[in-house]
Order: C-alpha cells, then sequence, then structure tokens
C-alpha cells in the first residue's frame, strides 16, 4: 500500500508498505535524487535506519490516505523494500521479485522465483557502477542476479545467473542448507555475503564469502569455525572443525566503506542448546568479526557469550556510528545483542569504549556439557552521539 498526504499532489512525498505487512518505507516518488532513496538494506552504508525526509510528520500524519496497493500474495513477509529512481523493488512471500513504479504501484517486471521458498527474505541488495547494474535476491539455497532493467537472470553471473550457497563449505551440499535470509553487502565490486542454516546437526559450518559481483567468482572466504592452521581453532575440539556447524553470519552485515572494513555478526554454533560435543569458547560464534573486506584478512573479534547453550546470538546487523567518549569523536560500531546489552566497540581496534565485565557464572549439571566458567556484561553509560 503507498499513502499519501492529502494536500500534496499525486508526484510528491509518499510513505509505501507492501501487502498487508507493517513495513514501511518514506521516499519521493518519480525520479529521485540518490539523497531519497532508500538504496540499500539499512538505508544506507551505516545500518542506521534512518531517513532525513521530514515531509510527513506528527502534525500532518493523520491525513495521510491509501493512494494504491499491490498485494504480494499469501504468506508471511518481513522484506524490506529498496527504493531507487522511482522504482520500488521488492521480495514477495513465494521469493518472486517484484519491481514497481512507487508513484502508482504500477509494475514492470516479476521475476518468478523457479523454487517457492519458505524461508525468509528480507532484502534485496543494489549494484551500480560505470552504467553497470545489478539487483541481488535468494531463491532457496541460491544467491542470484538479476537485471534491474528487466528483471531477467544476469546468466553470465555464476550459473546461469545463481550461485548454490551450499557449495564450497567443506560439506556433502546435499547434506546441509544454507540460506540468504538478510541480504549481502556491497564492496567495490564484491557482493559479500553469510547465510542462514540450521540450528541442529547437520548444519552447516559458518563462513564469509565475497563474490564477484559481474561473473559470481569467488574472491575470498573466511571460515567462522576455524580449520587447522588458523587462529581459533584451540577453542574447539581438535577435529570438531570436520562436523561442527553454524556459528553462521544470519543477521546482516555493515561496510565500513571508507576503511574497507566489513563487520560481522555471527549466530550460535550447532547444537543451540547443548555443547558437550564442542567443548571449548568455540569462535567465532556469537561474535562480531571484523574482516578487511578487499581480501577477508582478519582483523580483530569480539565474543559477546562463550561456549553458547541458550541461543543468545546477535539478532541484528551493527551500527556504525560516531560518538563523543573521553573528549573525543570516535568512530565505532554497535551492536544489539538479544541479552539487553548495546556494545559498542572501536571500529579499527575493536576494543569496547566501557569496560566489559566477565563474572564467573554457575557451571551446567547436564551430562556431558561443560560450560564457560564466565560471562559477560557490560555498564550502559549514557551515549551523545556526535554531529556530521
Amino acid at each position: 500500500m503507498l499513502y499519501r498526504h492529502g494536500r500534496l499532489t499525486s508526484d510528491r512525498l509518499a510513505t509505501a508498505a507492501l501487502g498487508l505487512s507493517a513495513l514501511a518505507l518514506v521516499a519521493a516518488a518519480g525520479a529521485a535524487p540518490p539523497a531519497t532513496d532508500w538504496p540499500m538494506y539499512g538505508g544506507s552504508s551505516t545500518g542506521d535506519r534512518y531517513s532525513p525526509l521530514d515531509q510527513i510528520n506528527r502534525a500532518n500524519v493523520s491525513q495521510l490516505r491509501e493512494a494504491w496497493r499491490f498485494d504480494t500474495g499469501p504468506g508471511g513477509l518481513q522484506t524490506s523494500p529498496l527504493m531507487i529512481d522511482g522504482v520500488l523493488y521488492a521480495v514477495t512471500p513465494k521469493q518472486d521479485v517484484i519491481a514497481l513504479d512507487a508513484a502508482t504501484g504500477k509494475p514492470l517486471w516479476t521475476w518468478d522465483a523457479p523454487e517457492d521458498g519458505e524461508q525468509p527474505v528480507r532484502g534485496l541488495t543494489m549494484w551500480a557502477e560505470d552504467g553497470g547494474r545489478r539487483l541481488f535476491t535468494s531463491n532457496g539455497f541460491y544467491l542470484v542476479a538479476l537485471d534491474p532493467a528487466t528483471g531477467k537472470l544476469a546468466a553470465d553471473f555464476g550459473e546461469k545467473g545463481r550461485i548454490d550457497l551450499r557449495e564450497g563449505l567443506g560439506r556433502d551440499p546435499a547434506d546441509i542448507a544454507a540460506f540468504l535470509t538478510s541480504p549481502g553487502v556491497i564492496y567495490g565490486d564484491q557482493i559479500i555475503t553469510g547465510f542462514r542454516t540450521w540450528e541442529g546437526h547437520p548444519g552447516a559450518p559458518g563462513a564469509v564469502r565475497s563474490y564477484d559481483v559481474r561473473i559470481g567468482k569467488l574472491r575470498w572466504k573466511f571460515n567462522l569455525i576455524p580449520q587447522p592452521g588458523e587462529a581459533g581453532q584451540d577453542t574447539w575440539p581438535k577435529d570438531a572443525w570436520k562436523t561442527a556447524g553454524a556459528a553462521n553470519s544470519w543477521p546482516g552485515m555493515v561496510v565500513d566503506q571508507q576503511r574497507g572494513i566489513v563487520f560481522v555478526p555471527t549466530g550460535s554454533p550447532v547444537d543451540d542448546f547443548y555443547g558437550g560435543d564442542r567443548t571449548g569458547d568455540n569462535l567465532y560464534s556469537d561474535s562480531l568479526v571484523a574482516l578487511d573486506a578487499r581480501t577477508g584478512k582478519y582483523l580483530w573479534h569480539f565474543q559477546a557469550v562463550h561456549h553458547d547453550i541458550l541461543d543468545r546470538d546477535f539478532p541484528s546487523p551493527p551500527v556504525l556510528v560516531t560518538v563523543q567518549h573521553g573528549g573525543m569523536r570516535i568512530d565505532a560500531v554497535a551492536q544489539t545483542s538479544k541479552q539487553g546489552f548495546l556494545f559498542l566497540l572501536d571500529r579499527v581496534t575493536g576494543k569496547p569504549l566501557w569496560p566489559v565485565v566477565e563474572k564467573p557464572v554457575p557451571q551446567s549439571t547436564v551430562p556431558g556439557e561443560v560450560t564457560s566458567p564466565l560471562s559477560r556484561t557490560r555498564s550502559s553509560p549514557r551515549l551523545t552521539r556526535a554531529s556530521g
């Protein structure tokens, strides 16, 4: 549905929401300048979900009237649409992709997904550079590239326009699952993705991967369950990397475009509620991991929960902020948690801006379980966001 201020003409600002969902998009209809677009998941490269548009406000919001409606079909809808140059791009409950004229709701094209996917697809990714454009979505186990002008598959990407995310993880693809719940992020001519997987055995081992946006070639891969010779392997049993699963990045990522750092929040390891077969802290589960976006090289990590057995992984993408701290402006990354903590870390070093305290906790009495002796917590100071 698209609602319009009752006193405005048809080519003025509007707020859009698809189907029966409560998701809304504030944007200018028609050929809008980039400042009024919503070009990526999270709104901007900082992921702050903020729009500076102010034509619709508290004084006139009661005067909004429905301008048009588009039925996306039955099923749950979690998608956050993109709004670019007067075109609204979104995913339907069955994982079709639609492009609509944002002023009228008129369909411009529809990509019919070959598989009726049951997993949520929460958004899309647009890449545009030097006249080239790609729109990325997900269907079933696949990362899919479309031509945003026509909705047709980009046949030169991957295998006839798509990449099977189960491949290249060191397991039989037929035995594991990998769904792109949250959209990938763009850095230069790369799309960087995580995936969602099963929360019990045989969950796929977590990995962050970068693909060439034009042809789908793998640029780099970072294992979130370390393999032999990789830092962090000693936080698992010796051969756990062969069978351990998850510790995957499902919530979505954010990239510091200036520094070339991708920030990766990760999930809990398999099994969610029992870790008798994975003694140790289990890096890089329940962590915020910073990687060089160019190469995938490890920079730093912050683990919020050691040896998680309560499914307390990070539930959302991080947000890039600049705050006043100790009399200085500091570029930080903010990460929310299921525990209700907001962790604020220096983007370059990963050091918490406020102390994170580890306290002794009662140990599990479940046979075979060896829980972490320490739990992390932090204080909640008042923050002042820097202007500019």
